[in-house]
């Protein structure tokens, strides 16, 4: 997979090292060119080029990458590049990262923008996952803003323990995906049983998360 990535300052280039170990083409696109180090990462393709100019990035044939990602530590550059690479070179994936998490709302598609990634919502969501337990965490917002990916980890003394997977009630448009025991991740299926300490992870539209809560709360889990 061909992909380019906006920024090549500390976030844009760990990005580009860990799509370069699995496989991936990368190109950095870098404004300020005392960023740009050949070096630091040799198997990517290096561009010194301004994110929001059109006639740079086509240039770098922008329009033949599969991914872009937005990883400069400017929001209205990242937006600008997005917009850019989502209408003008039919870019079909647009991630990008958000600084500010007051500026959060602007990222979604009416900016081109396929997944938005708030460094700092993530690291609370991580807090969070990692401190509560029977409390319903957003861990990230899937699909331009449409569904979450959210988790609750059952008390050691859940009514759930011994129950099987289909004893929980889920609200349309609600999904369990997978349950954390331990060390083994668990697709779950109708039989399997609940045990105290699992982590579950669901899938839900917006709309249905405030209904997944209650769905819990019936089960006798305080989200």
């Amino acid at each position: 997979m061909k992909v380019a990535i906006a920024g090549a300052g500390a976030v844009g280039r760990s990005i580009a090292r860990e799509l370069l170990r699995g496989g991936h083409r990368v190109m950095l696109l870098e404004r300020q060119l005392d960023h740009i180090d050949h070096q630091a990462i040799p198997d990517a393709v290096w561009v010194h080029a301004d994110a929001c100019e059109l006639a740079l990035l086509e240039d770098a044939e922008l329009e033949t990458y599969e991914v872009v990602i937005a990883a400069t530590g400017d929001d209205k550059v990242n937006l600008v590049h997005s917009l850019l690479a989502k209408t003008e070179f039919g870019v079909r994936r647009v991630v990008a990262r958000v600084n500010d998490p007051r500026n959060e709302w602007l990222f979604d598609s009416a900016w081109g923008v396929d997944v938005a990634v708030s460094t700092p919502r993530l690291l609370a969501s991580l807090v969070e996952e990692a401190v509560s337990v029977g409390d319903l965490v957003r861990l990230m917002t899937l699909r331009q803003g449409q569904a979450n990916l959210v988790e609750i980890t059952l008390p050691s003394d859940t009514a759930l323990a011994g129950k099987p997977v289909r004893a929980l009630t889920l609200p349309r448009d609600a999904a369990l995906v997978t349950i954390l025991r331990g060390g083994r991740v668990i697709v779950p299926q109708a039989d399997d049983p609940f045990e105290g300490e699992d982590e579950l992870l669901f899938v839900t539209s917006v709309e249905a998360e405030e209904d997944l809560r209650v769905a819990l709360a019936d089960h006798g889990i305080r989200p």
